[in-house]
């Protein structure tokens, strides 16, 4: 390979991954810096402090938020109890300290439990009761030097993220819709062939399997977004409205995989081939359009191809009518037939919906960092 060329794909393999190489150097800055303010201040373990600021240095600035609150709610609500337990219990030999760590874990392992928020609760009561030992301070000092350590590695933690590199949650929401709608796009142009031969039940679930994950993933960002727009870091649009758009579509595609699991009968497929394809052509477009338009904050691409496509897919439909072409057929082929038409003009209504979204977007400005994701 030429070296022009390697330097090139060189290239190219950085931008792609330059989210994760800058969580990178966020992580390192949090340690250098929670480390040399943990020294600076004197404090008894810096240990504590730089294992918490690289914690809650997360990917995104409402991660690092949501992180930082779930994480100081625990370690508050630990130290307190573990902290009085420790105080008010004597526990000099070792059997009435397995009692009292017992005592100390077990309530807050149920909240946990119960309250994912309270994770760090236990291990924070543990700390208080059992680190005295080894450092010679008292259940109340343990305590009260835990809360202070993670104090310091949160807000490290969280200025880091909110200055080094800022990644906006809000961002990466946009970024996961376009993949989103670009899986949709390819998943509609493989179910539109399948018209003419049918596809099995297990590939179908291969299909929306990849759908499906891509909107799990757009629904945890998207609550990272509303930490950062409850406070006020963001101004962009809620992401509420394009999640639920996504599922829309994501359901009308599963109607059309059912429509499509059998093919249809030779007399319908000669009507119907030449307009599912241009309706195909029209809709993947409009979807990556979309994708592309989102993350360029731009408008969306026009409907007027979708339009024509599904007008041209009615007249067709209109002329198997005519004829008389569905009377005889078998009760699953009608209802397929039928179905298929349904799942068609239900993305055309959702799409109407995911044009206003993108047009909400698009009034936002456009990141620093924009760039094509679908394809």
């Amino acid at each position: 390979m030429p070296t022009i060329s390697k330097l090139v794909w060189l290239r190219i393999r950085l931008h792609q991954r330059r989210g994760q190489l800058i969580l990178a150097l966020r992580i390192t800055i949090s340690a250098l810096l929670s480390l040399a303010l943990a020294l600076a201040l004197k404090m008894p373990l810096p240990l504590w402090v730089v294992m918490t600021a690289l914690i809650l240095t997360q990917a995104s600035v409402g991660r690092s938020l949501r992180a930082v609150t779930d994480y100081m709610i625990g370690t508050l609500g630990g130290a307190i109890y573990g902290g009085a337990i420790a105080v008010l219990i004597p526990h000099e030999s070792e059997i009435a300290l397995l009692a009292v760590l017992a005592l100390a874990v077990a309530p807050l392992a149920v909240l946990a439990v119960f309250n994912p928020r309270m994770n760090i609760g236990p291990v924070t009561a543990v700390i208080v009761l059992l680190l005295p030992a080894v450092t010679h301070h008292t259940p109340l000092e343990s305590a009260i030097y835990r809360v202070l350590e993670v104090m310091l590695g949160a807000s490290t933690g969280l200025a880091v993220s909110l200055l080094v590199f800022p990644s906006s949650a809000h961002d990466q929401a946009i970024e996961a819709a376009a993949r989103t709608l670009n899986l949709m796009a390819k998943a509609f142009s493989k179910l539109v062939s399948d018209i003419a031969h049918g596809r099995d039940v297990d590939s179908l679930h291969e299909i929306q399997d990849g759908i499906g994950k891509a909107l799990v993933r757009l629904d945890t960002v998207a609550a990272e977004a509303a930490h950062e727009r409850s406070a006020k870091l963001a101004s962009e649009p809620e992401t509420g409205p394009l999640l639920r758009t996504l599922l829309r579509l994501r359901h009308d595609l599963v109607i059309m995989g059912r429509a499509v699991a059998m093919p249809l009968p030779d007399v319908l497929q000669t009507h119907l081939d030449a307009p599912m394809a241009q309706v195909s052509d029209a809709f993947t477009d409009y979807m990556r359009g979309c994708g592309n338009a989102l993350v360029a904050r731009g408008n969306p691409p026009p409907l007027d191809a979708v339009r024509l496509a599904l007008e041209t897919y009615a007249v067709e439909v209109s002329v198997v009518r005519r004829e008389g072409l569905t009377r005889d057929l078998p009760a699953d082929d009608a209802e397929h037939f039928f179905a298929l038409g349904f799942a068609l003009d239900q993305i055309h209504q959702n799409f109407r919906d995911l044009e206003r979204c993108v047009t909400e977007w698009s009034q936002t400005p456009t990141p620093t960092t924009t760039k094509t994701i679908a394809k």
